[in-house]
């Protein structure tokens, strides 16, 4: 099996998820979707509320896929409104019901690891979701969130075309360093624009729009409006935050990476206010999580579904399947987002965005 190593210093950083995510809420949708528990019962742990993905596409996804695959099995579902230690009850809360397979995007990666080790000292099987949570989990489904970084690494120069030089300035703004996806993607894009362009200002925006906001505008301020060729946003909720700073301060024509690919991006890329995401497929995430789960609920073997293999930040080497991820400008949008059925040309091009959808050939 391929090996892929990821370091346990990139997971034990202080805190600050994702593609694929991004830190909550107040909204605790702790509630689950079935109340049975027992031999058939299956718990979906998501991590926060605010990122768009999560309870629109993954839950829905998810809980479809395992009632094909298992019609007797019912899904509980929980959401830790961006609080590691309420996920960590959660986990507790699904093991007393009786859950025997729990899929768990994790908070904080680190602070889980007790809650895991808990559960599967009951017996309970672990997927870890998009996060590789440390502990002894069962499976990992995500994608390759090096090469997301790496894609928006690559987006942002080829938006800043002659301008990207070694002294051009570009502000980088990463994710949650509680979320091992976060140092992913941060080494990824470094990977593509270190020598290329100087990073001038790098700070972690805690997956917050608010917290990314304020980041850029202290970035203006230390560097000039004027001084600053692109911006690297580790996802698009951070990059609407972002969006907005740079129309404050009157600037309008530098590149904005994002990920995601969620609809207010799309949007934004439609609009010319952010430059490129990363679409990560919902659905074949969310299948192959809950054909993971089903399959170790049953007792089958998983091999042939996770054919990869990782090690996480406690050592833990664990079977993996990574998807692969694929960068979105507004060139490829149809191609895309349009096509695999995500978005209708009708929800990206409302009345606001009706002339430059027309611009860019989606009407």
């Amino acid at each position: 099996m391929r090996r892929v190593v990821i370091g346990a210093t990139a997971v034990s950083m202080a805190l600050s998820i994702a593609a694929c995510g991004k830190a909550g809420d107040d909204n605790d949708d702790s509630g689950s979707s079935s109340s049975g528990g027992g031999s058939k019962s299956i718990g979906l742990l998501l991590p926060d509320s605010v990122t768009a993905r999560y309870e629109k596409f993954d839950k829905p996804y998810f809980e479809a896929k395992v009632k094909e695959l298992c019609s007797d099995c019912n899904v509980e579902y929980a959401n830790a409104a961006a609080d590691a230690n309420k996920q960590a009850q959660q986990v507790s809360t699904m093991v007393t019901k009786g859950v025997k397979v729990i899929v768990i995007s994790a908070q904080d990666s680190a602070a889980i690891k007790s809650s895991i080790k808990a559960a599967v000292d009951k017996g309970v099987k672990v997927v870890a979701y998009d996060r590789l949570a440390q502990g002894p989990v069962s499976a990992y489904v995500s994608f390759d969130n090096v090469k997301v970084g790496e894609l928006q690494g690559q987006a942002l120069l080829q938006a800043m075309g002659a301008k990207a030089s070694p002294s051009a300035n570009v502000v980088m703004i990463n994710g949650d360093d509680a979320d091992p996806n976060a140092a992913q993607f941060k080494e990824g894009a470094h990977k593509a624009l270190d020598g290329k362009v100087k990073i001038a200002y790098e700070q972690s925006g805690l997956w917050k729009d608010t917290v990314a906001a304020e980041k850029m505008s202290a970035a203006i301020t230390q560097l000039g409006a004027k001084k600053i060729a692109g911006v690297y946003s580790a996802n698009d909720g951070m990059a609407g935050g972002i969006a907005n700073t740079l129309k404050g301060a009157g600037i309008s024509t530098i590149p904005l990476t994002g990920q995601d690919a969620e609809l207010a991006a799309i949007q934004r890329i439609v609009a010319g206010t952010q430059s490129s995401t990363v679409y990560k497929a919902y659905k074949p995430e969310a299948d192959t999580a809950a054909e993971l789960a089903v399959s170790l609920l049953q007792g089958k073997d998983i091999k042939g579904t996770a054919s990869t293999e990782v090690t996480s930040g406690s050592g833990d080497k664990v079977p993996a399947k990574l998807l692969t991820p694929v960068s979105v400008t507004k060139a490829n949008i149809k191609d895309t987002v349009v096509k695999d059925g995500l978005y209708t040309v009708a929800q990206i091009c409302t009345a606001q965005y009706a002339a430059a959808c027309k611009a860019a050939g989606l009407q």
